[in-house]
């Protein structure tokens, strides 16, 4: 995984749909979700961080869009 989009993909592999019109609010969802699936064994510990990582940058470059 590599983007925002792979995650979704990920997801959407599990039945996950998220769009709130919210771009903050999806990645946090997104986060959630992912944290699920990787309590429940569905996702390899390494998607999880992965998965993970994408989400915090692309939630900290959105925070940083909306500050300026």
């Amino acid at each position: 995984m590599k983007t925002v989009y792979d995650v979704r993909m990920l997801l959407k592999k599990f039945g996950t749909f998220i769009y709130s019109r919210n771009r903050i609010g999806d990645l946090v969802l997104m986060e959630s979700e992912l944290e699920e699936l990787a309590k429940m064994n569905f996702i390899s510990k390494e998607e999880y961080i992965n998965g993970k990582l994408i989400l915090q940058k692309e939630k900290n470059e959105e925070m940083a869009r909306e500050r300026d």
